[in-house]
């Protein structure tokens, strides 16, 4: 058997400097790619089939969650641990409808992320401790799915699609940057604008952030 790839996706280098001379330490195991956004990280996925990857959720160009969905549907044998310092119910809802089987926080990481690693690679899930509880009640079916205000926190109302440009409009991209980007035509990611903004009932890039934000889109 040949060495355990891993892979580390992180938009600051020395977390990734960091992350791989923890798991470089353990014999067998080797850090086959880095990437500093969650597009980068699905093309390297799809190039080195790592066993395990390894997704900070805020990250530029594409987070981590929605990097996560696609990763799924195209390396299926590729276990997820996310690595985050938010651990709110809605966000780890989040994380578990992303199909990853892991989440520990960064503060842990040292701690936890060898055993984390090692559960995953054992077909297990792991948790960090602050967060089992949530996920025991998510289970449960006691996680609130509302806002204090009433609304109903929903980001997959959108397709995927919708979602990457509202991370891309959110960040600041014009419409030509984000058909750059999506590699589709300006037209196209005006149309797509429209949609997301009728489909919403939004009137403004204001509330465009906000959703992106309390969604967990974005980083505040």
């Amino acid at each position: 058997m040949g060495p355990i790839r891993l892979l580390i996706a992180d938009d600051h280098e020395i977390v990734r400097k960091g992350l791989r001379a923890v798991l470089e330490a353990r014999q067998g195991w080797v850090v086959a790619a880095e990437a500093s956004d969650g597009r980068e990280a699905l093309q390297k996925v799809e190039e080195v089939l790592p066993h395990v990857t390894i997704l900070d959720i805020s990250m530029p160009s594409m987070n981590g969650l929605e990097a996560a969905r696609e990763i799924r549907k195209r390396v299926p044998e590729t276990k997820i641990l996310f690595l985050s310092v938010h651990d709110s119910d809605q966000l780890i809802q989040k994380v578990l409808e992303s199909g990853a089987r892991g989440y520990i926080s960064k503060s842990d990481a040292a701690r936890d992320l060898v055993t984390a690693v090692d559960a995953l690679l054992c077909n297990k899930t792991f948790f960090t401790r602050n967060v089992e509880q949530i996920v025991l009640e998510g289970y449960l079916g006691k996680t609130p799915t509302r806002e204090d205000n009433g609304k109903e926190i929903d980001a997959l109302r959108l397709t995927a699609r919708q979602r990457e440009i509202v991370q891309l409009i959110a960040e600041g991209k014009s419409n030509k940057e984000v058909a750059t980007t999506l590699e589709i035509s300006v037209a196209t990611a005006e149309t797509h604008r429209a949609n997301i903004m009728r489909r919403l009932e939004f009137h403004s890039l204001t509330d465009l952030v906000r959703y992106a934000v309390r969604n967990h889109i974005i980083e505040a």
